[in-house]
């Protein structure tokens, strides 16, 4: 869960090549649509192709959805507007790159199930999901699995290798706004509707005293309102 700019996709291929590494022989890449597959995760400025060095540069095969590795190792391109293309196939690990759009343009549940229950190969099978996140029962789910590994990081953490314009005009467009919170900061924000709002309570930077230890509130909301 990161902010955006943050280094997700550069992050992501680089678990990829060392599973390729470690041995794994099936892997399954799966985004929103064709395009954002091919675009960012395999042919993008820190997509897989990136990633390795000449000598072990993998060979991409668009007209079937397939990367082939020195290793002998074979990803497969999944889009979540073909949930159904899943189904069947074994996978030893695999990466799926902003599932928070699915819920858009395909279907997210329908999609992250019939991955997880092919992910049956290797003796250590797995999934890294990289996202800026919105607040949907899945990854709030993900979140309280005891299985999860969570990362967290925000669009400061990578300010050094960002132009100083984008840097500059996105910040002060969004820092400390709700939007902010989603794509800067990387947090699932509230449900719209929610009683109370982050927005509320949130502390100004110059704010430095002391949290208290304990604090109790008592609520009794009119339900007309």
């Amino acid at each position: 869960l990161a902010g955006r700019a943050w280094g997700k996709t550069r992050t992501a291929s680089e678990w990829i090549r060392e599973q390729v590494y470690a041995g794994a022989r099936h892997i399954a890449l799966v985004g929103a649509k064709a395009g954002d597959v091919r675009d960012v995760m395999v042919e993008g400025k820190s997509g897989i192709l990136s990633v390795f060095p000449a000598h072990q540069r993998p060979r991409f095969e668009p007209s079937k959805r397939t990367i082939r590795f020195h290793t002998g190792a074979v990803a497969k391109l999944y889009y979540s507007t073909e949930p159904e293309d899943l189904r069947g196939p074994e996978h030893d690990c695999a990466w799926v790159d902003e599932p928070a759009k699915f819920v858009a343009v395909g279907s997210l549940n329908e999609t992250w199930d019939n991955l997880v229950m092919g992910l049956r190969g290797g003796e250590f099978p797995r999934v890294v999901a990289t996202t800026t996140p919105l607040p949907l029962t899945l990854l709030r789910e993900l979140l309280k699995d005891s299985t999860v590994a969570v990362s967290r990081g925000t669009t400061y953490d990578n300010s050094g290798n960002l132009p100083a314009g984008f840097y500059r005009e996105i910040i002060s467009k969004y820092e400390g706004t709700r939007l902010g919170d989603q794509e800067l900061l990387g947090e699932i924000l509230d449900i719209e509707g929610a009683l109370f709002k982050p927005e509320w309570v949130r502390r100004s930077p110059a704010d430095r005293a002391p949290l208290p230890a304990r604090t109790v509130v008592a609520v009794d909301p009119a339900i007309s309102t």
